[in-house]
């Protein structure tokens, strides 16, 4: 199933030498689905050596779907989503957060504990920047009970309570089968701390929310919201039909990414404290292309300079845009074939020289050479066999 080291042979596809606080080894972390895949076995934590091109496997834990990962602020605790449907009926909760103790010098996971979801196929995991809360996006296929957002407190000892709120949005899309009700993809904080945006692919929304940490949930007035609070805006509609699917912020937070999972592009807006200001639309399927497409991830390189994307379907490429770092605007650079099929994730290692992209369908995980300088993609001779690879995560080695 897997490999326990992968090499690069000698030559081209070996980059320079990485000069730097960035260079060394790393851990890193991936999630994976396992009730449909059977060469799965849960979580695995490899040990990554950007200047060789060496992957090692130090450990695997078993756990159902952690089909997305977070690490708190001091690397100590890992968390995770448990993605289960349930049993699709009414007010059903099939999913769990489970939290991990992580041990960076064995690279391995104990388990913690895990509470309830309070929904169907959580998909998305956001650590509140100071700490004390995580939020989770349950999808669920099924349109009843739909999706919904959720956010759990963090205690001192690393390990997650059950739900301090569960928010349903109401409404659908057009396209049927997709759109029939909510289907919350992704729960991300602004940097600063201050806000957490939902993105709906179900009813075409970015739900903006006030993260106010000190509020209890049982506090006189409080209504049950806990952490969070409406905000003035409420929400940005998204072009009908569109599926807003993951988003993040520049370093600045003057700007912020959005993938739309049905037409494949990327909404580009300016943000100013919550509110959000869509400034431009960019596809990520080459003109006329007529099969199937899905956007998915989306990452900024660590300067800034460079936006990349995955297009699913039957594109199965990595797309590249260069980005204006003052209007915020892009253009188009490349796009690679992830070689292999439903690139689901994928993550840039911290020496900025280096991608990993995983092929969710056929079971394989690829790495190329990352240019800093252009933000092209060179593929490389490493392939990496693993069950239905999700999620990449890179952590400081021990």
């Amino acid at each position: 199933m897997l490999s326990g080291t992968t090499a690069f042979a000698q030559g081209a596809d070996v980059p320079n030498a990485v000069a730097g606080a960035a260079a060394g080894t790393f851990d890193m972390l991936v999630g994976t689905y396992t009730t449909t895949n059977t060469k799965s076995k849960g979580i695995y934590v490899y040990r990554f050596d950007t200047a060789t091109g060496n992957t090692a496997l130090l450990s695997v834990t078993d756990a159902v779907n952690p089909s997305y990962l977070a690490v708190s602020n001091d690397r100590r605790h890992v968390y995770t989503v448990s993605e289960i449907p349930g049993d699709a009926k009414p007010g059903s909760k099939g999913g769990f957060i489970a939290a991990y103790d992580f041990d960076a010098a064995s690279g391995s996971l104990q388990f913690k504990n895990q509470v309830s979801s309070e929904g169907n196929d959580p998909t998305y995991l956001a650590l509140a920047p100071d700490g004390r809360y995580i939020a989770t996006a349950n999808y669920s296929v099924a349109a009843d009970p739909g999706g919904s957002l959720s956010v759990f407190p963090i205690a001192a000892d690393g390990s997650v309570g059950p739900a301090a709120i569960n928010i349903h949005h109401e409404g659908r899309g057009p396209v049927t089968g997709r759109q029939d009700s909510s289907h919350v993809h992704s729960t991300v904080f602004s940097p600063d701390g201050r806000y957490l945006f939902a993105s709906d692919l179900g009813v075409d929304k970015v739900y903006q929310y006030a993260y106010q940490p000190q509020r209890q949930s049982d506090a006189p007035g409080d209504n049950g919201m806990g952490p969070l609070r409406p905000t003035g805006n409420g929400y940005i509609a998204i072009p009908a039909g569109s599926g807003p699917r993951h988003l993040v912020f520049d370093a600045a937070q003057r700007h912020a990414y959005l993938t739309t999972e049905l037409n494949a592009a990327v909404t580009v807006f300016d943000y100013n404290d919550g509110a959000l200001k869509q400034v431009q639309v960019v596809p990520m399927t080459a003109p006329g292309f007529k099969g199937a497409i899905g956007g998915g991830a989306i990452h900024l390189s660590d300067d800034g300079r460079f936006l990349y994307t995955t297009n699913r379907g039957d594109v199965n490429q990595i797309v590249i845009y260069a980005v204006n770092r003052q209007s915020g605007t892009l253009t188009l650079v490349d796009r690679v074939s992830s070689q292999g099929k439903i690139p689901r994730e994928f993550a840039i290692d911290p020496s900025g020289r280096w991608m990993i992209v995983g092929n969710q369908d056929s079971d394989d995980a690829f790495w190329y050479r990352r240019d800093p300088e252009t933000g092209k993609l060179t593929p490389t001779t490493m392939r990496m066999d693993i069950g239905s690879p999700v999620f990449f995560k890179f952590l400081p080695a021990h």
